[in-house]
């Protein structure tokens, strides 16, 4: 079982950075961090196509990557 749950972690992990590597950045450096950055975030642009499925891949292999980390952590030591 912990043999079985550290290869799905280290897959999580390599998805996981794989997924946050692929992902353009949108960041316009200092100056469109202090003027543009409240239009992002508050901003209705929806994401859609490639970065909506990079960004779902992403939230699904973190939050995979915490629960097995603790399942292993909880349950193993």
């Amino acid at each position: 079982m912990k043999i079985f749950l550290m290869i799905l972690l280290a897959v999580a992990s390599v998805i996981l950075i794989a997924s946050v590597l692929l992902q353009s950045g949108n960041s316009a450096g200092l100056s469109g961090s202090i003027a543009g950055g409240a239009e992002q975030l508050f901003g209705k642009k929806k994401s859609k196509g490639y970065e909506a499925l990079l960004e779902k891949i992403t939230t699904i292999s973190a939050v995979l990557f915490i629960v097995i980390s603790i399942v292993i952590v909880a349950v193993f030591e």
